[in-house]
Protein backbone atom coordinates (compact mmCIF):
# COMPACT_ATOMS: atom_id res chain seq x y z
CA UNK A 1 0.00 0.00 0.00
CA UNK A 2 3.03 2.28 -0.04
CA UNK A 3 2.07 4.04 -3.28
CA UNK A 4 -1.49 4.86 -2.28
CA UNK A 5 -0.69 8.27 -0.83
CA UNK A 6 1.47 9.47 -3.71
CA UNK A 7 -0.85 12.07 -5.24
CA UNK A 8 1.77 13.07 -7.82
CA UNK A 9 1.16 9.72 -9.53
CA UNK A 10 -2.56 10.38 -10.04
CA UNK A 11 -3.90 10.89 -13.56
CA UNK A 12 -7.39 11.97 -12.55
CA UNK A 13 -7.42 15.58 -13.71
CA UNK A 14 -8.69 17.30 -16.85
CA UNK A 15 -9.05 20.79 -18.31
CA UNK A 16 -12.39 22.53 -18.71
CA UNK A 17 -13.87 26.03 -18.50
CA UNK A 18 -14.92 27.64 -15.23
CA UNK A 19 -18.04 29.54 -16.30
CA UNK A 20 -20.26 30.63 -19.17
CA UNK A 21 -18.84 32.95 -21.81
CA UNK A 22 -20.52 34.60 -24.77
CA UNK A 23 -19.87 37.13 -27.47
CA UNK A 24 -20.43 38.15 -31.10
CA UNK A 25 -18.29 37.62 -34.19
CA UNK A 26 -19.21 39.18 -37.54
CA UNK A 27 -18.18 38.17 -41.04
CA UNK A 28 -19.58 39.84 -44.18
CA UNK A 29 -22.90 40.79 -42.52
CA UNK A 30 -23.44 37.35 -40.95
CA UNK A 31 -23.58 37.42 -37.17
CA UNK A 32 -22.17 34.55 -35.10
CA UNK A 33 -23.22 34.59 -31.45
CA UNK A 34 -20.91 32.23 -29.58
CA UNK A 35 -21.29 30.60 -26.17
CA UNK A 36 -19.28 28.18 -24.04
CA UNK A 37 -20.54 26.32 -20.99
CA UNK A 38 -18.99 23.95 -18.45
CA UNK A 39 -21.13 20.79 -18.44
CA UNK A 40 -21.13 17.47 -16.60
CA UNK A 41 -23.67 15.43 -18.53
CA UNK A 42 -25.90 15.33 -21.59
CA UNK A 43 -28.92 16.55 -19.63
CA UNK A 44 -27.17 19.87 -18.94
CA UNK A 45 -26.22 20.10 -22.60
CA UNK A 46 -29.83 19.59 -23.71
CA UNK A 47 -30.99 22.28 -21.31
CA UNK A 48 -28.48 24.85 -22.56
CA UNK A 49 -29.34 24.09 -26.20
CA UNK A 50 -33.06 24.42 -25.47
CA UNK A 51 -32.54 27.77 -23.75
CA UNK A 52 -30.57 29.15 -26.70
CA UNK A 53 -33.10 27.88 -29.24
CA UNK A 54 -35.83 29.62 -27.28
CA UNK A 55 -33.91 32.88 -26.96
CA UNK A 56 -32.60 32.93 -30.55
CA UNK A 57 -35.66 31.31 -32.10
CA UNK A 58 -35.34 33.29 -35.34
CA UNK A 59 -31.73 32.30 -36.07
CA UNK A 60 -31.07 30.12 -39.11
CA UNK A 61 -28.44 27.87 -37.51
CA UNK A 62 -27.60 26.66 -33.99
CA UNK A 63 -24.33 24.78 -34.50
CA UNK A 64 -22.46 23.15 -31.66
CA UNK A 65 -19.95 20.65 -30.38
CA UNK A 66 -19.45 19.14 -26.96
CA UNK A 67 -17.10 16.77 -25.18
CA UNK A 68 -17.52 14.83 -21.94
CA UNK A 69 -15.37 12.47 -19.87
CA UNK A 70 -11.84 12.72 -18.56
CA UNK A 71 -10.32 12.06 -21.99
CA UNK A 72 -13.20 13.65 -23.95
CA UNK A 73 -14.17 10.15 -25.04
CA UNK A 74 -17.79 11.25 -25.45
CA UNK A 75 -18.36 13.97 -28.04
CA UNK A 76 -20.82 15.17 -30.65
CA UNK A 77 -21.01 17.81 -33.36
CA UNK A 78 -23.99 19.34 -35.18
CA UNK A 79 -23.91 21.48 -38.33
CA UNK A 80 -27.63 22.31 -38.01
CA UNK A 81 -28.23 22.91 -41.69
CA UNK A 82 -24.82 24.29 -42.63
CA UNK A 83 -22.80 22.24 -45.18
CA UNK A 84 -21.47 18.99 -43.71
CA UNK A 85 -18.38 19.46 -41.53
CA UNK A 86 -18.35 23.25 -41.97
CA UNK A 87 -19.51 24.15 -38.44
CA UNK A 88 -19.56 21.38 -35.84
CA UNK A 89 -16.15 19.99 -36.74
CA UNK A 90 -14.31 23.35 -36.56
CA UNK A 91 -15.93 23.96 -33.16
CA UNK A 92 -14.86 20.52 -31.90
CA UNK A 93 -11.41 21.17 -33.32
CA UNK A 94 -10.99 24.15 -30.99
CA UNK A 95 -12.14 22.09 -28.01
CA UNK A 96 -9.56 19.43 -28.84
CA UNK A 97 -6.72 21.83 -29.63
CA UNK A 98 -7.15 23.29 -26.13
CA UNK A 99 -7.35 19.80 -24.57
CA UNK A 100 -10.73 20.59 -23.05
CA UNK A 101 -13.57 18.37 -21.94
CA UNK A 102 -16.86 18.73 -20.05
CA UNK A 103 -17.60 21.67 -22.31
CA UNK A 104 -20.33 22.74 -24.72
CA UNK A 105 -19.74 25.39 -27.38
CA UNK A 106 -22.67 26.74 -29.38
CA UNK A 107 -22.50 29.19 -32.29
CA UNK A 108 -25.79 30.78 -33.35
CA UNK A 109 -25.69 32.24 -36.86
CA UNK A 110 -27.84 34.93 -38.38
CA UNK A 111 -27.32 34.93 -42.16
CA UNK A 112 -26.40 38.35 -43.47
CA UNK A 113 -27.22 37.87 -47.14
CA UNK A 114 -23.71 37.09 -48.39
CA UNK A 115 -22.64 33.45 -48.75
CA UNK A 116 -19.30 32.76 -47.10
CA UNK A 117 -18.44 29.56 -48.97
CA UNK A 118 -17.17 26.37 -47.36
CA UNK A 119 -13.80 27.85 -46.41
CA UNK A 120 -15.38 30.99 -45.03
CA UNK A 121 -17.84 29.05 -42.91
CA UNK A 122 -15.13 26.83 -41.47
CA UNK A 123 -13.04 29.87 -40.57
CA UNK A 124 -16.00 31.73 -39.05
CA UNK A 125 -17.06 28.84 -36.83
CA UNK A 126 -13.47 28.08 -35.88
CA UNK A 127 -12.89 31.72 -34.92
CA UNK A 128 -16.15 31.92 -32.97
CA UNK A 129 -15.30 28.80 -30.98
CA UNK A 130 -11.77 30.06 -30.32
CA UNK A 131 -13.16 33.36 -29.00
CA UNK A 132 -15.65 31.53 -26.77
CA UNK A 133 -12.73 29.68 -25.16
CA UNK A 134 -10.42 32.70 -25.09
CA UNK A 135 -13.01 34.80 -23.27
CA UNK A 136 -13.60 32.07 -20.69
CA UNK A 137 -11.20 30.71 -18.07
CA UNK A 138 -9.53 27.32 -18.45
CA UNK A 139 -9.20 25.44 -15.16
CA UNK A 140 -8.01 22.05 -14.01
CA UNK A 141 -10.64 19.81 -12.45
CA UNK A 142 -10.44 16.42 -10.76
CA UNK A 143 -12.39 13.34 -11.74
CA UNK A 144 -14.72 12.61 -8.82
CA UNK A 145 -16.18 9.39 -7.47
CA UNK A 146 -18.85 8.77 -4.82
CA UNK A 147 -19.51 6.20 -2.11
CA UNK A 148 -22.07 5.63 0.61
CA UNK A 149 -20.90 4.60 4.08
CA UNK A 150 -23.14 3.20 6.82
CA UNK A 151 -21.86 2.84 10.36
CA UNK A 152 -22.92 2.84 14.03
CA UNK A 153 -22.68 6.18 15.81
CA UNK A 154 -19.83 5.11 18.19
CA UNK A 155 -17.34 5.01 15.27
CA UNK A 156 -18.24 8.52 14.09
CA UNK A 157 -14.89 9.95 15.18
CA UNK A 158 -13.01 7.38 13.09
CA UNK A 159 -15.15 8.18 10.05
CA UNK A 160 -14.66 11.93 10.44
CA UNK A 161 -10.92 11.46 10.77
CA UNK A 162 -10.78 9.78 7.34
CA UNK A 163 -13.01 12.50 5.87
CA UNK A 164 -10.82 15.32 7.19
CA UNK A 165 -7.54 13.61 6.33
CA UNK A 166 -8.45 13.18 2.66
CA UNK A 167 -10.56 16.33 2.18
CA UNK A 168 -13.67 14.30 1.39
CA UNK A 169 -16.88 16.18 0.63
CA UNK A 170 -20.02 15.11 2.48
CA UNK A 171 -22.93 15.26 0.01
CA UNK A 172 -25.66 13.98 2.33
CA UNK A 173 -25.76 12.63 5.87
CA UNK A 174 -28.30 11.03 8.15
CA UNK A 175 -27.34 10.83 11.80
CA UNK A 176 -29.25 8.32 13.93
CA UNK A 177 -28.12 5.27 15.83
CA UNK A 178 -27.11 3.92 12.44
CA UNK A 179 -25.51 6.71 10.43
CA UNK A 180 -25.30 7.04 6.65
CA UNK A 181 -23.25 9.43 4.54
CA UNK A 182 -22.88 9.96 0.81
CA UNK A 183 -19.34 11.13 0.10
CA UNK A 184 -17.46 12.48 -2.91
CA UNK A 185 -13.70 12.62 -3.49
CA UNK A 186 -11.09 12.62 -6.23
CA UNK A 187 -10.89 9.41 -8.23
CA UNK A 188 -7.17 9.01 -7.67
CA UNK A 189 -7.74 8.58 -3.92
CA UNK A 190 -10.38 5.89 -4.30
CA UNK A 191 -8.21 2.91 -3.37
CA UNK A 192 -6.68 4.67 -0.38
CA UNK A 193 -10.00 5.94 0.96
CA UNK A 194 -11.75 2.59 0.57
CA UNK A 195 -8.84 0.94 2.37
CA UNK A 196 -9.06 3.53 5.18
CA UNK A 197 -12.80 3.03 5.64
CA UNK A 198 -12.50 -0.75 5.56
CA UNK A 199 -10.23 -0.49 8.60
CA UNK A 200 -13.15 0.91 10.62
CA UNK A 201 -15.11 -1.74 12.50
CA UNK A 202 -18.78 -2.30 11.57
CA UNK A 203 -18.67 0.13 8.64
CA UNK A 204 -20.39 -0.84 5.38
CA UNK A 205 -19.29 0.82 2.16
CA UNK A 206 -21.03 0.97 -1.22
CA UNK A 207 -19.60 2.41 -4.43
CA UNK A 208 -22.10 4.59 -6.30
Amino acid sequence: MSDLGDESAFEDTFLTVSRTSEGLYKDRSSKFFYFSFPVKNEEEIKNYLAELRKKYYDARHHCFAWALGKDAEQFRTNDDGEPNHSAGDPILGQIRSNNLTNILIVVVRYFGGTKLGMGGLIQAYKTSAALAIEENEIIEEQVKTSITVQFPYPVMNDVMKVIKTHDIQILTQEMTLDCEMKLEFRKGLEELIIYSFEEIEDLELTLI
